[in-house]
């Protein structure tokens, strides 16, 4: 690849980077409660838009561009959604994912997956549900 491409798409993907991924809840103020409380992350802003019949939240543990989120999307008189096939899970990484665990249990959350090493591996990951379903896979990290 000649030297001006190579400089072009370097320079391209610095500029590239995942800022935040959306999630369509039924209750906003219950997802807030279950991001902050049982996973630590902080409320870093919220959004009311009453003309358009929706409120936003947006968690995370810093802020972009640093960090990516998650927007949490309530569309007034919309309590559930289906959430189909094709989804699959967000990843956090966690420093201890049994203490973890027993915390979202604690805070009445829903482990799906207990603690434990993967399938064939050492690596230890759970799985838990939001309040609405979605899947998030723990996994321990000692960064």
């Amino acid at each position: 690849m000649p030297t001006a491409t190579l400089a072009r798409t370097s320079a391209h993907n610095r500029r590239m980077r995942l800022l935040h991924t959306m999630l369509r809840v039924g209750d906003l103020q219950r997802s807030i409660d279950f991001y902050t409380r049982l996973l630590g992350m902080k409320l870093l802003r919220t959004t009311e838009r009453p003309e358009q019949k929706y409120s936003l939240a947006f968690v995370g543990y810093g802020t972009n561009p640093d960090h990516a989120e998650i927007e949490l999307t309530y569309n007034y008189g919309v309590d559930s959604y289906e959430l189909g096939t094709a989804y699959g899970h967000i990843a956090l990484g966690v420093a201890d994912v049994y203490g973890a665990c027993e915390k979202i249990k604690a805070g009445g959350g829903n482990v799906t997956r207990e603690a434990g090493p993967v399938k064939g591996g050492t690596t230890v990951i759970a799985f838990v549900t939001d309040p609405d379903g979605y899947k998030i896979e723990l996994i321990q990290r000692d960064d």
